[in-house]
């Protein structure tokens, strides 16, 4: 774009809106050459809703910019979005840019409504991801783009709000390429045309060659790169003054390849909405061949063998408007009616069904139905919200005649309450909820379930084993056909996907788990399909029972921005919560603090920002995960789970005898089993029972032994050949060594490396000047230290992290007789403490403090010692004490007891 005054630039793209975008000109006459649904994706307020609008603006589509400020945003339709300035629901819109028809989808930016994000993914050609060029990539981001590479949606990047003060255009860049893809290569106007084909080139091996063979890279080979999402394709701009909009959908036109379509009718159903009459709508992707108005859809359904309904109608929606159509071609984006067993995710014809969603609501809450209305009446409003939104889980507890209500977040419940008294006229309260939690294993274990009463057998054997974090139930079979046939493998299969299992702890359900099938037995005349179901059911549960069981729950990622007076309150407050916070990143008067905190921890705490702030702090929080339960204990005991008691999920087997059948207590099945699954596991030790202290969670200092740490760094890297850590081991055993002889093996020549802000954390005494103010906490920390070194009289060095400071360079300061380092920008007190570790202990003795231990590690391996805050604080103690002793030794020589 020439470089014009704002006036002038705005004309300018105004004029660029009439004579490029295709609408206007001749081109509207023009067929376009291909069809992309293109989704707008980002972190709340990161502009992705005035991106569309300036989207639609200059191709055309809108006469008039709306503003979500303004609440006159094309695509925010609902009231309640206008009135609270979030999307809310995913909108779709058409346009025409140059030679390419573009469905967009809005999404929500709130991550409260993620799961309506991640449902739209299901129609999507490609992507983009929109990033406020002042806050960078946050917490959602990751998120959201974790999303797009799990369902391989090749993305675009947009930079927005780069017209205000602290968006740096080459620092975002490469924030981009360092967290989250080297392939994030700038595209937009004003970039260097030579250092964008040597970025791009460098995606790919193959073109890399040709590159280097004087062979430009062109659009095919851009689009083979973002199709493979190989290369991610950057854009900068303002949004608002429609700056950096027209480059985005040049890129968007120029390296969008529309997908190979199959000529065979397929669609996947990615949202479920109702329009004003109260007309269900199904919206689909069409995925191949042509749909049109009477044609008979299939499909299975959870209550009957299958349905079968026809379109009556096909609409184009653009906004709040929509056009009927006969028949909608493969790749088309459009909402029917007629249908009412559809779900979102669903594949109808030759598509298959979408993946399961990764976000799951976290908050459960109990609805209380308003004055002179039953409980069944809310519950019948609730499943109709529920069919339109599958991630509000409705659940009836029939013993206790309530309704359960499963939420993201307390954004999403208060929504939810003003969408029951809009459409259902209903004034429903809820109570304060409760946290979901999750169950898992910690351990490998086998389970065996037998189901033989009177003419009835099965028998099923089933190795559980933990997963990785967030993949949910992965299910498999090792069992040979030789020993059960195929037909009764894949109904054990389809039992133990059908039945949400519950753990033994709390009842909650059961997650990252592997479930194998090692072996199996049926009977030719006996056995029956509900057979298996009964074994199945036993034998997990039974291979719980002897478990080592955790409790999980869910963690949030926050970022917290408080004025710098106050970040000393907030960093005290979060490590309260049992969260993990990274050192503040200072702007101005502006304390940025990031991390990760349970669910629990920080439920209501945006309440107590604003009052000790007076009102201005921010924190908005993403959902991170489950981990281990931070007092896992305290929610057992409160849950009151008699697992005894549970007769849904059994965990003794029935065999028979003599004619009629008999139970058999869950630790003796083993024995009475028929078939031997041909797995042996070694035994769990008596402290990993069923009900063990879960492990320690995420957020705690794991303190683990020397020997534990050396067998980790052992499997991981070999034998270690240092002398350090044989000294260092030699060095430890404190039993048979006198303490005074131990500290006096420190010598001038040794360093100690200490980890400040891991020290200030780890100290309560020092913990608790950090409430008030972290620089306090800072110097007192040193003068202890400088009395320590006093009496060591060895090289004393600590490091505190200043990593975040934009353009920090490192620095070394004297205080007193230690030295203080400040890291630079980019560099973490760790990196220093492993590089300045391995360098010294070349020729030193080397100690680093530190309760981190991956650090501890690495030192380890490096040939330095530990030492723990814990061992720390005991040699300060010890050259305390030998302080005093000093002064009362010259008080007395002086004749004046000591002070």
């Amino acid at each position: 774009m020439p470089d014009l005054d704002g006036t002038r630039r705005l004309c300018y793209n105004v004029a660029v809106r009439f004579t490029r975008g295709g609408v206007f000109t001749g081109e509207q006459s023009k067929k376009p050459s291909k069809h992309i649904c293109i989704g707008l994706l980002a972190h709340v307020d990161a502009g992705k809703t005035t991106l569309s609008e300036a989207m639609l603006y200059l191709a055309g589509s809108v006469r008039k910019l709306g503003r979500v400020d303004h609440k006159d945003a094309f695509l925010d339709t609902d009231a309640l979005e206008r009135a609270r300035g979030i999307t809310i629901l995913a909108k779709q819109a058409e346009f025409t840019w140059k030679d390419t028809q573009f469905t967009l989808l809005d999404t929500p930016g709130h991550v409260d409504f993620s799961a309506e994000t991640e449902r739209a993914l299901d129609a999507l050609d490609a992507a983009v991801l929109v990033i406020s060029g002042t806050d960078g990539i946050q917490a959602h981001t990751r998120t959201l783009w974790r999303l797009l590479a799990r369902h391989k949606i090749p993305t675009f990047l947009f930079i927005n709000k780069m017209d205000l003060a602290g968006s740096d255009r080459a620092a975002r860049l490469a924030e981009l390429q360092s967290q989250l893809s080297d392939g994030c290569i700038d595209c937009g106007d004003g970039a260097d045309p030579a250092v964008r084909a040597e970025g791009l080139a460098l995606c790919d091996e193959a073109l890399m060659e040709r590159y280097l063979d004087g062979q430009a890279v062109g659009d095919a080979d851009v689009q083979a790169l973002v199709g493979a999402r190989k290369a991610f394709p950057c854009y900068f701009g303002a949004a608002l003054r429609l700056e950096g909009v027209e480059a985005l959908l040049d890129g968007m036109a120029r390296f969008c390849t529309q997908p190979a379509y199959p000529a065979e009718f397929g669609a996947r159903v990615f949202k479920i909405a109702r329009d004003e009459q109260g007309a269900r709508l199904t919206y689909l992707k069409i995925t191949g061949g042509t749909l049109r108005v009477k044609d008979t859809l299939a499909g299975p359904d959870a209550d009957k063998p299958a349905w079968q309904e026809k379109v009556n109608q096909i609409r184009i929606y653009s906004g709040a408007k929509y056009q009927t159509v006969q028949q909608a071609e493969a790749g088309t984006v459009c909402a029917v009616t007629g249908l009412t067993h559809t779900r979102p995710g669903e594949g109808l014809g030759s598509a298959r069904d979408g993946q399961l969603p990764a976000l799951e609501p976290v908050l459960n809450y109990c609805v209380q139905p308003p004055d002179g209305c039953d409980a069944h009446t809310l519950l019948q409003a609730l499943r109709q919200l529920e069919d339109e939104d599958p991630m509000l889980r409705v659940m009836w507890n029939e013993r206790l005649g309530e309704v359960h209500v499963q939420l993201m977040g307390e954004v999403q419940l208060e929504i939810l309450a003003e969408r029951l008294r809009e459409r259902f006229d209903l004034a429903a309260t809820f109570d304060s909820g409760h946290i979901v939690y999750k169950e898992t294993i910690a351990a490998p274990v086998l389970g065996v379930g037998h189901f033989v009463p009177r003419r009835h057998y099965a028998e099923v054997h089933l190795l559980l084993e933990p997963g990785e974090r967030g993949t949910g139930i992965e299910l498999d079979t090792r069992c040979s056909t030789d020993v059960l046939s195929v037909n009764w493998q894949r109904l054990i299969l389809t039992h133990l996907a059908e039945k949400t299992h519950v753990g033994v702890l709390t009842g909650a359900p059961l997650t990252d788990v592997k479930i194998t099938l090692l072996a199996g037995r049926a009977h030719l005349k006996h056995t029956e399909g509900g057979d298996f179901r009964q074994a199945t059911y036993r034998a997990v549960r039974q291979g719980l029972m002897q478990a080592q069981n955790l409790l999980l729950e869910p963690y949030y990622a926050f970022r917290l921005e408080v004025p710098v007076a106050q970040a000393g309150r907030a960093m005290t407050d979060l490590q309260r919560m049992n969260g993990t916070v990274q050192p503040p990143d200072t702007t101005g008067d502006t304390a940025i603090l990031t991390g990760t905190a349970p669910v629990s921890s920080m439920r209501g705490y945006w309440s107590e920002v604003t009052a000790y702030t007076k009102g201005q702090g921010r924190l908005t929080c993403t959902l991170d995960g489950y981990a281990p339960c931070h007092n896992a204990e305290e929610v057992i005991a409160a849950t009151g789970y008699d697992l005894t008691r549970d007769l849904d999920n059994p965990p003794d087997s029935v065999f028979c005898a003599h004619g009629a059948g008999y139970t058999v207590k869950w630790d003796e099945v083993p024995q009475k089993a028929h078939v031997d699954p041909g797995v042996r596991l070694a035994p769990l030790d008596a402290d990993d029972a069923p009900n063990a202290k879960p492990q320690p969670p995420r957020s705690a200092s794991i303190q683990a032994t020397d020997k534990e740490l050396e067998e980790i760094f052992v499997r991981t890297y070999g034998p270690i050949k240092n002398r350090g850590f044989e000294a260092f081991r030699s060095a430890k055993k404190r039993p048979d060594t006198p303490q005074r002889e131990y500290l006096t093996r420190i010598r001038p020549d040794d360093y100690l490396l200490v980890d400040g802000y891991n020290i200030i954390f780890a100290w309560d005494e020092l913990t608790a000047v950090a409430k008030d103010d972290l620089s306090a906490a800072r110097a007192l920390l040193l003068r202890i230290l400088s009395n320590f070194q006093g009496v060591r009289k060895c090289h004393l060095i600590v490091v505190f992290d200043a990593y975040k400071v934009r353009g920090g360079v490192r620095s070394v300061e004297k205080d007193g007789n230690i030295d203080v380092v400040y890291t630079k920008e980019a560099e973490t007190a760790d990196m220093y403490i492993e590089k300045a570790s391995y360098d010294l202990s070349r020729r030193h003795r080397v100690r680093v403090a530190t309760s981190d231990a991956l650090e501890q590690m690495i030192i380890l391996g490096h040939g330095a010692e530990r030492l723990s805050a814990k061992d720390l604080k005991w040699e300060v103690e010890q050259a305390n004490e030998q302080i005093d002793a000093l002064i009362a030794h010259f008080a007395a020589q002086m004749g004046k007891k000591p002070e």
